[in-house]
Parts: structure tokens; C-alpha cells; sequence
């Protein structure tokens, strides 16, 4: 089914039913062993079903047992499905983020920060445990040093360990993304988990604008989303 506004096509969720741009939802196939699994990228073979890209949808699903009904076989759902999803999406964003550090679109540390600032940050990157007093010192510093002075999406998903393994340094506390591809590939991957923790299960139109309302991450990217 196509989207009556021309942004791709949707999908039915098997947990609320509602018809959501694929872009906004989660497809499931069976593995051989008969476990369910999430095909992030949309790309393993056999009948694949969609849920809602939330972990309430996700959890629903489990629940009413959804997926055996809706790929028609005998499987096996984990329990803690909701919880792998979101540790998938966060994975993805840690490995755009080590892509992003390859290609010298990261900058570690307040003093690089601060001092090129002039450069052009797509986004700034705290840990999740970094001090609010530090946080904002080093915002009101780049807004202050950008041209137009307006502030820019501000990412706290994840740790200090996280940020350290995925950028190959030690004690990373604070870090930004300079602007570019990459760092449009880092913010996408980081909105569908944000978007993924903190979106209802609620039925919601598929014409309502993607990326909207998502932890202030204000990027337009959209998916390629292939038909089944």
C-alpha cells in the first residue's frame, strides 16, 4: 500500500493496526529456528511483518502473541524482544558515530569543541552522566561562537563508556558532530532509537511529518524503504 501523500509506502502494524509509512515501523521475519527476529535493514529474505517503531508496539506485540498470527508458522518470540530492538538501535547509532570518527566528522573533548567552533557542528554529544554545569558551559560557548547564534540538537543516549568504545578514546565525556554526511547518518540512526524509547503505541496517521517530536533532534533524512 502506497502513502496517500506520496512519502513511500505503509505498512500495518500486527500490534495496533494502525498504517504507518514504513519508515516509521520495525519488520520482523523468522529466523530457520523459528525465532523471531528484527530486520532492521529490511533486507532478510522470507514473509516479514511490521510493528510500530516503539517499544510499547514492540512489547504489545509480544504480548498478544502477534506474530505467530501474523507470519502464519509456529515461532518463538523472546521475551525480552523489546529490549533487544532498542540495543540494535542503539548499536546502529554507535557504529554510525565510529564511521562518522573515520571520517573526521567527530570532535572530542570541551577545549577542541570550544576552539572549533567556527567549523560548523551539526549536533553536540554529552554522556549520559556528564555534569549539567558542563553541559551548558560548553553550549552557551558554541552558540556563542556560531554565526547565527541559535543552539543545536543536543544528543545524551549515551555513556561515557559507549561514546569512548565506539570513537577509540579513552574518558569521552563530551564530543561534536562536525556538519556533513556523516553526521546526517549519526543523527538519523540516533532520532529511530530516541523515537524508538519514547514513542507511544497509539495509532498515529502516516502523513504526520517523520522526525517530528523526537528529543529535539531536528533533521529531515528520510529511509529508503523498499516494498515487500
Amino acid at each position: 500500500m502506497r502513502d496517500p501523500d506520496g512519502d513511500g509506502p505503509t505498512r500495518t502494524c500486527i500490534a495496533t493496526r494502525a498504517e504507518r509509512r514504513a519508515s516509521e515501523m520495525i519488520r520482523f521475519v523468522a529466523a530457520p529456528d523459528g525465532t523471531v527476529t528484527p530486520d532492521l535493514r529490511r533486507k532478510l529474505p522470507g514473509r516479514g511483518v511490521w510493528v510500530t517503531a516503539s517499544e510499547a508496539a514492540v512489547a504489545d506485540a509480544v504480548k498478544k502473541k502477534a506474530f505467530a498470527r501474523a507470519l502464519k508458522a509456529p515461532v518463538t518470540t523472546p521475551e525480552d524482544l523489546p529490549g533487544l530492538v532498542g540495543q540494535l538501535l542503539r548499536t546502529q547509532a554507535l557504529q554510525a558515530l565510529a564511521l562518522a570518527n573515520k571520517a573526521g566528522a567527530v570532535v572530542c573533548g570541551a577545549a577542541k569543541i570550544e576552539g572549533g567552533a567556527g567549523r560548523g557542528f551539526a549536533a553536540l554529544l554529552h554522556a549520559a552522566e556528564a555534569s549539567p554545569n558542563g553541559i551548558e558551559k560548553l553550549e552557551r560557548a558554541v552558540r556563542g561562537r556560531s554565526r547565527d547564534g541559535v543552539a543545536i540538537p543536543a544528543i545524551r543516549l549515551f555513556t561515557g563508556d559507549e561514546l569512548s568504545l565506539s570513537l577509540g578514546r579513552e574518558h569521552v565525556i563530551h564530543a561534536a558532530l562536525v556538519t556533513g554526511a556523516p553526521a546526517g547518518n549519526v543523527l538519523a540512526r540516533v532520532r529511530a532509537a530516541e523515537r524508538y524509547r519514547h514513542t507511544s503505541a497509539a495509532p498515529a496517521q502516516p502523513s504526520v511529518p517523520d522526525g517530528q517530536g523526537n528529543a529535539g533532534i531536528r533533521i529531515s533524512t528520510k529511509d529508503s524503504d523498499p516494498d515487500e
